[in-house]
């Protein structure tokens, strides 16, 4: 039976409701692992109980990743990853740990670029297991630190403007 025979369009609504629920819970993962960059040194992040098997994997599977002072992991192209056999070859990888991590096959966001933050330029939708595979090894590799100075520095600049505003509306006061 096709697709198109089997659509209900009573329940269409709750197929948008629930596509929005998705993307609600893929950008706070995103801001969390952000957080997270901000706060901990990305070489001693823990992304789940089996961060060395991902890592190994993900080299073994992927050997191109470390290819080229790992340029492929730094900045990630997207088309290759999308293409049919980057598709048929994340597939495999991830269907290896679906009972192994929880939540493998969610959605998540990630950087194309880890030197940069998050960002509609820098952006892209990935399975929450090609999330863990790319950055436990841009953490473990150094590829996260600039990302971790950034949001250092942006936390520190946003931190120093809640203060300034803080004395100029405690100053109206008096």
């Amino acid at each position: 039976m096709s697709a198109s025979k089997t659509f209900d369009p009573n329940s269409a609504q709750n197929l948008i409701e629930i596509e929005k629920q998705f993307a609600v819970k893929a950008v706070e993962h995103a801001q969390t692992y952000w957080n997270l960059l901000e706060k901990v040194p990305p070489k001693e992040l823990r992304l789940t109980k089996i961060d060395d098997e991902i890592f190994e994997d993900t080299f073994k599977t992927f050997p191109e990743l470390a290819e080229a002072d790992h340029a492929k992991l730094r900045k990630l192209d997207e088309e290759a990853m999308k293409s049919p056999e980057g598709k048929e070859r994340w597939r495999v990888f991830i269907e290896a740990y679906r009972k192994k991590v929880k939540d493998y096959n969610f959605g998540s966001l990630i950087r194309t670029d880890a030197r940069q933050e998050y960002g509609e330029k820098n952006t892209i939708f990935v399975t929450r297991m090609q999330f863990y595979a790319i950055e436990i090894a841009r953490n473990r590799l150094g590829l996260n630190d600039d990302a971790h100075e950034l949001a250092k520095a942006e936390a520190a600049k946003e931190k120093a403007q809640k203060e300034k505003d803080a004395a100029a509306a405690a100053k109206k006061k008096k």
